[in-house]
């Protein structure tokens, strides 16, 4: 049977917004809500994988588990790696799942819906997508396009990511969402992997898994959640969780 385990990388250090996984959000930092909401999804332990004690002190304050790692990872992904081996160092979790430590508002349900292509042994590691509903959003560069092609009702198999309108022609275009489920094995490969051509010439770090010929699936989910990244950001998070 899988045991899967949720890793949520957390940074201080923020362009936009400076110390943001303690941002006051419903009166406790905005880590704490992440790791609520990853609680939630009831899909296994919760570890917070952070850069700085302050982190670590405001989730162990609210009850859950954290893992102070280098501040100098170069990745959300090489941060959990780090964690996932610090604390099961035996490996008794097969599956790892990566929320970001900026979706206050993420519906539990999507977590659990991020496992299900991993069902398939075939699958190394799983992801979202929702399609593009706002015009334009469609040519927007912020907005990450999966292109996959369709293997069941809301599930497809990643050919590419871009920034970049694509795949051109009539049709939907789907909105990637950066979480992911990995396969113990595909993490450890994947952090091992030099950054690819691709990866660094469109700035998506999912590119290097393609590119080394792993497989990635998407689930087809119905809607984006909310990341922050500035304080308007920050203020539509109050909101939402009021």
């Amino acid at each position: 049977m899988p045991s899967p385990v949720v890793l949520i990388p957390a940074r201080m250090s923020s362009t936009r917004l400076p110390g943001k996984p303690l941002a006051d959000i419903g009166g406790v930092p905005m880590i704490v809500q992440v790791w609520r909401r990853a609680m939630e999804a009831e899909v296994g332990p919760v570890i917070v994988a952070a850069d700085a004690p302050e982190i670590v002190s405001a989730v162990e304050s609210a009850g859950g588990k954290a893992v102070l790692t280098n501040p100098d990872h170069p990745s959300g992904s090489d941060r959990i790696f780090e964690a996932i081996n610090a604390g099961d160092p035996d490996g008794r979790h097969d599956i790892i799942v990566n929320v970001q430590g900026d979706l206050p508002t993420i519906e539990p349900a999507l977590i659990r819906a991020a496992l299900e292509p991993l069902a398939d042994s075939a699958v190394d590691i799983s992801t979202l997508a929702a399609e593009i509903r706002r015009e334009e959003e469609r040519t927007d560069s912020n907005v990450v396009k999966l292109i996959g092609t369709a293997i069941g009702p809301r599930r497809q198999r990643a050919l590419y990511f871009s920034r970049a309108t694509a795949p051109w022609g009539e049709g939907p275009l789907f909105h990637h969402i950066g979480l992911y489920a990995y396969r113990r094995r595909a993490l450890g490969r994947f952090v091992g992997l030099p950054p690819s051509p691709l990866e660094q010439r469109e700035r998506l770090e999912q590119l290097r898994a393609l590119e080394a010929g792993m497989r990635i699936d998407a689930m087809i989910v119905d809607t984006v959640p909310l990341g922050v990244d500035t304080p308007h950001d920050l203020e539509r998070a109050r909101q939402m969780l009021k």
